[in-house]
């Protein structure tokens, strides 16, 4: 594992449109990734994210490309609840989207650690978040191939 970044890649039986959908709705995204609640979200360059992790904190992430329907990245602020994310205190967490078959190849990449100050206690590291988007690509995957087309 390297100290700077996270990447997993997955297959998933849904449409690219889809799974976009699933990537980039608050409706959605509050399903598959967060509490259950829809997530405000300002699908633009330079827009917020409202991520919320229950226990773990609100995050305000900063959108900072949307290519729709193949790329997605946002700055995420993992170690500073409730503080909006900037190129100074966070990571970036990467969505690529391919068409295979009849489904589509997901490929994450989140980085950054290396560089980045973690205080103490935070919960943040690049091994939690390994373990988690282990999870939440696995619950992604999911929850698409559950929504009806």
């Amino acid at each position: 594992m390297s100290d700077d970044r996270i990447e997993r890649e997955i297959f998933i039986e849904a449409p690219v449109s889809k799974v976009w959908s699933v990537l980039t709705e608050g409706e959605h995204i509050g399903q598959w990734f967060c509490q259950g609640k829809p997530v405000p979200i300002e699908l633009r360059p330079g827009g917020i994210m409202h991520l919320d992790h229950g226990d773990h904190g609100q995050f305000p992430t900063k959108i900072v490309k949307v290519d729709e329907p193949r790329y997605f990245s946002y700055l995420w602020a993992g170690a500073y609840p409730g503080v909006e994310a900037t190129e100074d205190n966070s990571t970036l967490v990467e969505f690529t989207l391919d068409a295979e078959g009849t489904g589509t190849r997901l490929r994450l990449v989140e980085s950054g650690f290396a560089t980045l100050t973690i205080p103490a206690g935070s919960g943040f590291s690049l091994g939690q978040n390994s373990e988690g988007w282990t999870a939440m690509v696995a619950n992604l995957r999911t929850y698409a191939e559950k929504l009806p087309s």
